[in-house]
């Protein structure tokens, strides 16, 4: 619906139903707050718009004519529902402040996301209610896009198209096996092409963690470089590990989850020629940073406490 360039702005009608309420432009002008000058040009001003009189000026105020009287009701109604929709947006707006939803990717949510909660609310008297879900990259993105969240944290530098994002923490990739695999006793670092052809455990299609490490395959050893199918496909970094330490095959996983296990349970096995640094994103809808309220709170505690290792 296309509204006529004669519909007037809320203002005006409010200033008329003032006026045929108290009966005068200078009551009008002392309830709103404006000068009779102001009043008066607003009246004056609506009139030329809508093509019609509104007022009849006598010495003892000013009477609406029947026009003005119809168009006063109507504005009454619409006012009430402009007063109405003012509120709607007011509760919005307390509720971007009092509640944040997030989601993450995994790697973020288990080993980086806690403490930024924790680090948040200490430094926040009134922090907001959260709620954060725990899913793959592209399950994150979805849930972005779809304004379930306002929030997202994902792995590597992919990012959709209609998303806005932001590097707020960094990590890396690393080969691990347990201490009985062959690769565990080797004094050479295994290479890309070894690598691609051995089937390791991983995590589903759609993890960052997956995606991001296929892709650099793929810049070192080309796009028609040989698929050997995993060796498992797990849904959790955890399960992916336990897999490991249990003797499934390799993996590649984040850094930050294996740290405290290497050298224990797992060996850190080096790779030649692979670049498997990449960037922490945070991910949202529109706009150089999230709308106000606690999203953009959130995100500027962030990048204000990051630790070293970030």
């Amino acid at each position: 619906m296309v509204l006529s360039p004669r519909m007037p702005d809320l203002a005006s009608l409010e200033t008329l139903q003032a006026v045929v309420g108290t009966g005068s432009l200078n009551a009008a002008a002392a309830e709103l707050g404006l000068t009779q000058q102001a009043v008066s040009a607003r009246i004056r001003s609506m009139e030329a718009q809508l093509g019609v009189a509104l007022l009849t000026r006598t010495p003892q105020g000013s009477v609406p004519t029947q026009s003005g009287r119809l168009v006063a009701e109507w504005a009454d109604r619409l006012l009430t529902l402009a007063g109405e929709f003012d509120a709607g947006l007011a509760a919005l707006r307390l509720e971007r402040r009092d509640r944040l939803r997030l989601a993450a990717s995994l790697t973020v949510a288990e080993h980086l996301l806690p403490r930024w909660l924790v680090s948040f609310a200490a430094n926040h008297e009134h922090a907001p209610k959260v709620s954060f879900t725990a899913a793959n990259s592209d399950h994150v993105f979805d849930l972005v896009r779809a304004g379930d969240v306002e929030l997202g944290f994902v792995e590597g530098s992919r990012v959709p198209t209609g998303l806005r994002s932001r590097t707020i923490a960094r990590d890396e990739l690393v080969l691990v096996v347990a201490p009985d695999h062959p690769w565990a006793r080797l004094r050479r670092p295994v290479d890309a092409t070894e690598l691609a052809r051995t089937p390791l455990v991983t995590r589903e299609e759609g993890s960052g963690t997956r995606e991001f490490f296929e892709r650099a395959l793929t810049r070192t050893l080309g796009p028609t470089r040989t698929v050997v199918p995993p060796a498992l496909e797990l849904s959790t970094t955890a399960s992916v590990r336990a897999a490991v330490i249990a003797g499934a095959g390799p993996a590649v996983l984040s850094n930050l989850s294996v740290a405290d296990d290497i050298g224990r349970r797992l060996v850190h096995v080096p790779i030649l020629d692979l670049d498997l640094a990449r960037p922490l994103r945070a991910v949202w809808t529109a706009g150089a940073q999230p709308g106000a309220g606690a999203a953009r709170e959130f995100l500027a505690h962030i990048g204000q406490n990051r630790l070293p290792r970030d």
